[in-house]
């Protein structure tokens, strides 16, 4: 699938190795591979069919949001855009869920 950046700080732990962002130890590289992952799926069902990434629809107030594990305290919360074939992944944060 495509994908966007909604955060130019996500951006930058994509494309700046070297830069953490301000996250926890470790969480650059398994954004990374999250963003591979992301890349590779014909849709958001390879993610659901994916356990580990305990891919997840979000509530309230954020029913048009979506999360993916990166690791047993950390989220990647994005958007699907677009329709079919077209549709673009819209990476909006990386949030702390305790």
């Amino acid at each position: 699938m495509k994908f966007r950046f909604a955060d130019a700080k996500l951006q930058r732990l994509y494309t700046d190795r070297a830069a953490d962002g301000g996250y926890a130890p470790g969480i650059g590289p398994t954004f990374r591979r999250r963003i591979q992952t992301i890349d590779a799926a014909i849709d958001e069902r390879t993610f659901y069919s994916l356990k580990s990434l305990r891919f997840e629809k979000l509530k309230g107030q954020r029913d048009h949001q979506y999360s993916m594990r990166l690791n047993d305290r950390w989220r990647l919360v994005l958007e699907l855009e677009g329709k079919g074939k077209d549709k673009i992944v819209a990476l909006i944060s990386i949030e702390d869920y305790h």
